[in-house]
C-alpha cells in the first residue's frame, strides 16, 4: 500500500516521522508533496525510500491512503488540483477540523474520513481524533484505527464535537505547557529554585498527573482531595488559584468557537467553486 502525504508542515511531517519510527509505515510506502519542496526533499533524506514528488496531483495517483495536511485556506487549491486523478477505491485523510466531511465528499470521489492528531502524538501518546465520512467500509476504519494505534489513542467523536475535542487534545498542549510555565517562574522568581530542576519538577509532576488520570482512573476532583489536606498548605494555596482562574476556560473555549466559526465562513466561501464545479461534473 502506498501512502501520501500532501503538506510536510509540523503536523504532516510529525506524522510521517512518528509512523515511521513506530514502524507503522516503511518509508519506502511513502509518497509525498508540498508547496515547500525542501520539505519534503529533507524527508527523504532523513528517510531513505520515502519518495518526495513533484506535485500534489502526483501524489494523489501514487496513494491508496492519502492525508491532506494543508492549512484550510489551502485546501480550494489543493483539491482542485488532484480531483481529476482521484478514484472511488481510494481513501483519503484530512487532518484540518473546519474543512467537513460533506465538503470533501462533494468534490472528491473517493472515500474520506478526518482524523485531528495532536502534537502529543509525536511522543506516540495522546488522542487522535476520528470522524468518519459516509463512504467506508468497516475495512477502511479498521485499517486507519490500527495505523494511529502506534502513535495515539483513537477516539471517535461526532464531527459536531470537534471544535471541543480538538481544544482539549489538540490544543490542549498550549494552554497547558503555558500554565506550567507561569508555575515554573512562579518557582523561580519567588523561591529561587533553579529553573533547570524546576523544569525538569514539574514535567514529572505533568507526567504522573497524566497517569493517575488515566491509567489509575482518578477524576480531576478526586486527585485534588488526594493531596489537598483541609486546612493544609495545598488546600490554602489551591484557593488562591481557585480565585485567579475561574472561568479563565470558559473564556478560552468562546474565544476558539468564534474562531472556528470564522474559518468555518471562509471556508465554505472558498469551496464553493469547486463543490459547484464538482456537481456539474456529475451531471
Amino acid at each position: 500500500m502506498k501512502i501520501g502525504f500532501i503538506g510536510a508542515g509540523s503536523m504532516g511531517s510529525l506524522l510521517m516521522e512518528a509512523f515511521i519510527a513506530t514502524g507503522a509505515i516503511q518509508p519506502d510506502n511513502i509518497v509525498a508533496s508540498s508547496r515547500t519542496p525542501s520539505k519534503t526533499a529533507k524527508l527523504a533524506e532523513k528517510f531513505p525510500g520515502l519518495a518526495a514528488l513533484p506535485s500534489n496531483s502526483d501524489t494523489a495517483d501514487a496513494s491508496d491512503l492519502l492525508f491532506l495536511c494543508v492549512k484550510p485556506m489551502d485546501f480550494r487549491a489543493v483539491l482542485e488540483e488532484i480531483a481529476p486523478v482521484m478514484s472511488p477505491e481510494q481513501l483519503v485523510v484530512s487532518i484540518t477540523s473546519p474543512v467537513t466531511l460533506s465538503q470533501l465528499e462533494q468534490v472528491l470521489p473517493c472515500k474520506i474520513a478526518k482524523i485531528i492528531p495532536s502534537v502529543v502524538n509525536s511522543a506516540y501518546c495522546g488522542a487522535s481524533l476520528f470522524m468518519w465520512g459516509s463512504r467506508l467500509a468497516p475495512g477502511d476504519r479498521t485499517l486507519l484505527w490500527d495505523l494511529f494505534s502506534h502513535i495515539s489513542r483513537p477516539v471517535e467523536i461526532a464531527e459536531e464535537e470537534v471544535r471541543a475535542a480538538s481544544d482539549l487534545s489538540a490544543c490542549g498542549p498550549a494552554f497547558i505547557s503555558y500554565l506550567l510555565e507561569e508555575f515554573i517562574e512562579a518557582a523561580v522568581t519567588t523561591a529561587g529554585i533553579n529553573r533547570e530542576k524546576a523544569t525538569e519538577l514539574a514535567g514529572e509532576m505533568l507526567l504522573g498527573t497524566a497517569r493517575m488520570l488515566v491509567e489509575q482512573r482518578y477524576s480531576t476532583a478526586q486527585l485534588q482531595a488526594k493531596v489537598s489536606v483541609p486546612g493544609g498548605i495545598t488546600a490554602a494555596a489551591l484557593e488562591k488559584l481557585k480565585a485567579r482562574t475561574t472561568g479563565a476556560f470558559a473564556d478560552v473555549f468562546r474565544t476558539t468557537h468564534e474562531k472556528y466559526a470564522e474559518d468555518l465562513s471562509k471556508v465554505d466561501a472558498s469551496l464553493a467553486s469547486a463543490i459547484e464545479a464538482a456537481g456539474n461534473d456529475d451531471n
